[in-house]
């Protein structure tokens, strides 16, 4: 995969944190969406299921209703977790008008609809792996309201 911001990324100075991620959202910005959305483990987690994730607020749905298999793995989670915050957000950004990945000053990835209000997909996806709630879904109708 071609993507241009990251070789200045890995490339970078001692920024403060998160100031590199924040640059490329300026500079790539459809860079960033791309690599935020191959989510690979909640994928293949997905697929193994027999669900193949589409992009669309019906995929969150179908990922609602998954065995949650993965929670025997400890290891696992916060890295599903992520996944499945990367997957809402992605989700979010395709679907739902004038949204956008912001960048906290801690370099936390999150949400920021029309309205300025801003969601942390990340900490609603490691919740979601690892207790079922708040259901994807549901934190998506919550985005889609403004």
């Amino acid at each position: 995969m071609n993507i241009p911001f990251l070789d200045n990324w890995l490339n970078r100075r001692q920024p403060e944190r998160g100031a590199g991620l924040a640059a490329a959202l300026v500079v790539d910005p459809e860079g960033i969406n791309e690599l935020f959305s191959e989510c690979e483990l909640l994928r293949s987690q997905a697929r193994a299921a027999g669900l193949e994730l589409d992009g669309s607020p019906d995929s969150l749905e179908a990922l609602d209703q998954l065995m949650p298999r993965w929670r025997r793995d400890p290891e696992a989670v916060p890295w599903l977790g992520n996944d499945a915050g990367f997957y809402l957000g992605t989700v979010i950004i395709r679907t739902i008008q004038g949204t956008a990945w912001q960048v906290w000053p801690n370099g936390q990835p999150v949400i920021r609809l029309a309205s300025g209000r801003e969601l942390n997909v990340v900490e609603s996806g490691l919740s979601w792996a690892m207790t079922g709630s708040p259901e994807l879904s549901q934190a998506y109708a919550e985005a889609s309201e403004g």
